[in-house]
């Protein structure tokens, strides 16, 4: 029985979504969650893998149980749930106790041929970064990260426009064996609140490790005046890293939603996906 969970979690005190050894992650401590329940381990495939520090207020994964662990499902304290399948997030809310750090927003019964990682056409993502125009709100510490002096976001937006389209973007990867760097960047835009904070929209086919935040030190690059504006898409083409800006904190990035075909076309995308390359995403 496959299940989709749907997922939100500050990042600050995990060591990215990855199960590691010795190491508090987003994918362990929900498996570990699901495993009090269902009385046996489990296993999570993700929409993403985010990085240690990083955000998402709707991450997507999905889990497969067996006989056994889905009859622990359908039974609860000796009765029959109403809604197994959706009760699920509630239970493992329960489980992770008050004010976690992570939480399962929505459980339900995946659609046929759902796969929370292949079958995904688009992640988007949001980054944060307050210059002194905004200045610095101690309330959104965990999800912001700081500049000291102003940016040109007229400038950073300008130079994100360049860089869409589908290309190789191993400048702003870091790299993985046996993993390809070429994306397709759908949106990539900058503009300020209504608290003058730098926001960045970013959605993609898909990310590789550390495209994000590469991206968004590139552009405030720009907005400090260090690079111009075609410089970003210049250092992209010469596919090879570079000093010439920084990769932005991690705090300031959040996963806000991942984009799925409708439910029929699910199983084709899945399919169309592995057929064209196994990444990290």
């Amino acid at each position: 029985m496959r299940i989709r969970l749907d997922i939100a979690y500050d990042g600050t005190h995990f060591r990215g979504w990855a199960k590691q050894p010795g190491l508090r992650t987003v994918q362990g401590t929900l498996e570990a969650a699901l495993a009090r329940i269902v009385g046996s381990e489990v296993q999570f495939v993700v929409a993403g893998r985010t990085d240690a520090g990083v955000h998402a207020s709707a991450q997507v994964a999905h889990v497969d149980l067996d006989e056994e662990q889905w009859s622990r499902v359908e039974s609860r304290h000796g009765r029959a749930a109403h809604d197994p399948a959706g009760s699920l997030a509630g239970r493992m809310r329960g489980v992770l106790g008050a004010y976690p750090d992570v939480t399962v927003t929505r459980s339900a019964l995946a659609p046929e041929g759902f796969d929370a990682r292949f079958s995904a056409v688009w992640r988007r993502y949001r980054y944060r970064l307050a210059d002194e125009v905004s200045g610095y709100d101690p309330l959104r510490r965990a999800d912001t990260t700081t500049h000291r002096g102003r940016l040109d976001a007229e400038a950073m937006d300008a130079a994100a426009q360049t860089l869409i389209g589908l290309h190789d973007f191993a400048a702003y990867c870091k790299p993985r064996e046996e993993a390809t760097t070429i994306r397709t960047l759908l949106e990539y835009r900058w503009s300020r609140d209504a608290d003058g904070v730098l926001v960045a929209e970013l959605t993609a086919d898909a990310f590789c490790h550390s495209m994000v935040r590469a991206l968004v030190g590139a552009c405030a690059a720009v907005g400090e005046g260090r690079l111009g504006v075609a410089d970003v898409a210049v250092l992209r083409d010469a596919l090879a890293r570079t000093s010439e800006f920084k990769v932005l904190a991690a705090r300031g990035l959040t996963l806000t939603e991942v984009g799925y075909p409708a439910d029929e076309l699910l199983a084709s995308r899945a399919e169309q996906t592995r057929a064209r390359r196994s990444i990290e995403d």
